[in-house]
């Protein structure tokens, strides 16, 4: 009997440069420690972009076909046979890291976004690649699993992991109660940024893009001040006290460092090129910033759940346009539009 296409796992496939296929694959086989989840939905990341549009994220180089996708929420079908995890019926979110200990590579064991070899669904840093999870149903390590409160919907929910990376970020900076910021970029990990310095309590938040609809989402989510990123004086004038710098370009980090105030913390959470890249770093010793690194996340997952659950982190604004699985390829163009879209979601 052939298999309905309603009742197909379709999945969400890069199989090299340019090359991004809708189809079907095989049922999960999950192992004894792994659960098996209906995906609801799942949020195209820029990594997801790159792979599509470069064959390649970063230094990650796609060389066999690979599942996309880690941004994703859903339910329990099937619980992990050894008894972990969650139980069947229950809606969860996914994190989506495994710790890898290389056995030489010293590195703090209390931060495990760290670990040297650590690995990410939807990932080709290693060879056979890290399986993402944009399919209809997936197996997945139960301890990836976090329940998630009653009344947290499940398409609020797709927001956790990248919101997760800007909660992380922000927390790199410190206490921002009070404090004066500025976020350089405005695409969705720092819209995500603007919702979480609000929800931490800075007293005063500036974003910087190149276009003005991303300016308009950050003034709903609590952005006090918007600037056209090419307004280099008035960014510098700004002063702020704390500096996401969400937006991975050299402009990006030349205007972070221009806005920040002197003693001023800059956390770059944008991840830039490979290799060598311009910096002003003589700005920023005569004017003892703090310059700190931001990469994933780590326990945050769990504060973001609460704080979405209870109302106190708003994202809604960033979450801009939904397609189902089967319009994928509409829906990677429609996301690689920045100025069009912020966060765009599958459903599964």
């Amino acid at each position: 009997m052939t298999e309905r296409p309603d009742q197909s796992n379709l999945a969400v496939v890069a199989h090299a440069r340019d090359d991004l296929r809708v189809e079907a694959v095989p049922e999960p086989a999950p192992a004894a420690d792994e659960a098996v989840i209906a995906i609801a939905y799942g949020g195209i990341c820029g990594s997801d972009l790159h792979y599509w549009l470069h064959g390649a994220a970063g230094q990650s180089i796609l060389r066999e076909p690979m599942v996309l996708g880690h941004e994703v929420v859903g339910t329990v079908l099937a619980a992990a046979a050894d008894g972990t995890g969650p139980a069947a019926g229950t809606p969860v979110a996914v994190h989506p890291a495994t710790v890898v200990d290389d056995g030489v590579t010293p590195w703090p064991r209390d931060r495990a976004n760290l670990s040297p070899r650590g690995t990410y669904l939807g990932s080709a840093a290693r060879l056979p690649h890290t399986q993402g999870a944009f399919a209809r149903r997936v197996a997945l390590p139960a301890r990836m699993l976090r329940p998630l409160p009653a009344g947290l919907d499940l398409r609020t929910a797709a927001a956790v992991e990248p919101a997760s990376v800007a909660w992380h970020g922000v927390e790199r900076a410190g206490d921002v109660r009070g404090a004066r910021a500025l976020v350089v970029g405005g695409g969705p990990i720092g819209l995500f940024a603007v919702a979480v310095l609000a929800h931490h309590g800075a007293a005063e938040i500036a974003v910087s893009d190149l276009a003005a609809e991303p300016l308009e989402r950050a003034r709903r989510l609590g952005a006090h001040t918007v600037f056209d990123a090419r307004d280099a004086e008035g960014i510098a004038a700004y002063a702020a006290d704390v500096v996401i710098e969400a937006s991975g370009s050299v402009p990006g980090l030349a205007s972070a460092l221009s806005g920040a105030i002197r003693g001023g913390r800059v956390v770059m959470l944008g991840l830039q090129r490979a290799g060598e890249i311009p910096v002003e770093i003589a700005t920023a010793i005569t004017r003892e910033l703090t310059l700190s690194g931001s990469f994933r996340f780590d326990t945050e997952i769990d504060d973001v759940i609460a704080a979405l659950a209870d109302g106190s982190l708003a994202v809604e604004p960033v979450l801009t346009d939904d397609y189902d699985v089967a319009d994928a390829l509409e829906a990677f163009a429609r996301a690689s539009d920045a100025a069009a879209s912020s966060k765009v979601l599958l459903r599964f």
